[in-house]
């Protein structure tokens, strides 16, 4: 099995070590193609107005001076001379659930391999300020190789992505692993004024996350309970619901 490798925290991340070692245990053919710089927040962008350069590290390990998305088209048309049989994007530092998904540079990198017709699945580990950051990427060391190679054995429909969090506990205090549906954050985005060196204003978005309404199977309620959340996510945005009563209603 060949497998890529992407992130959105950039070639030098932590995260995408911790990925690397995971695919190692997958496979023997792992090939690393990353951004340059950190991406987060850049969701399923395109870099259009500026060139990409590319910088190789060895054999199968490159970074991009783009976005995730970039960084797997260049792999998949450019840079591996066969197309992979799994994309794998992360491990982000950070929980990617609930509306953050549609933010996510992490899971876009899945969303570009989905969209080139390739299996494949976000992975992020969610941190709580009163725990050791070191020790609770480990939870993501630990289970992420059986989760992946779990997931690899099941059905995974055309068009369609998967989305792993890791919770932020303790490797040994991992409950298991949920299939859950997205929940919902509330959201307090406000701007951050300040001042530079000569008195000239620049701005800083700021997040004010609060957590939404109880939502039963979700992933937030997963990582609550100390689950791996695993979401199946598609690429297909229409509100098939909504859709005929529109239809209708516009006749």
């Amino acid at each position: 099995m060949r497998i890529l490798v992407t992130n959105d925290d950039g070639i030098h991340a932590h995260g995408l070590r911790v990925l690397e070692r995971i695919a190692g245990e997958l496979s023997d053919e792992v090939w690393t193609v990353a951004p340059e710089t950190d991406q987060s927040g850049l969701a399923h962008s395109l870099t259009l107005s500026s060139p990409l350069r590319v910088r190789q590290e060895n054999e199968r390990r490159f970074a991009v001076t783009g976005t995730p998305t970039d960084c797997v088209i260049m792999a998949v048309k450019r840079l591996m001379p066969e197309p992979p049989d799994l994309v794998l994007s992360g491990v982000n530092a950070g929980q990617n659930i609930c509306d953050d998904v549609t933010y996510s540079g992490t899971v876009a990198g899945a969303i570009e391999g989905t969209m080139l017709g390739l299996r494949s699945i976000a992975l992020s580990q969610a941190f709580r300020p009163d725990r050791d950051r070191k020790a609770t990427w480990m939870v993501a060391e630990r289970h992420g190789a059986r989760t992946v190679r779990r997931l690899l054995e099941t059905n995974l429909p055309r068009g369609s992505l998967l989305n792993v969090n890791f919770p932020a506990v303790e490797p040994d205090e991992v409950t298991g692993i949920e299939v859950t549906r997205q929940g919902k954050l509330d959201y307090a985005l406000g701007i951050e004024e300040r001042r530079d060196g000569r008195g000239f204003p620049y701005y800083w978005l700021k997040f004010g996350r609060q957590a939404g309404e109880r939502m039963d199977g979700s992933d937030m309620e997963a990582l609550r309970a100390g689950a791996i959340s695993v979401t199946p996510l598609q690429l297909d945005l229409t509100h098939h619901e909504l859709l005929q009563s529109l239809r209708d209603a516009l006749r």
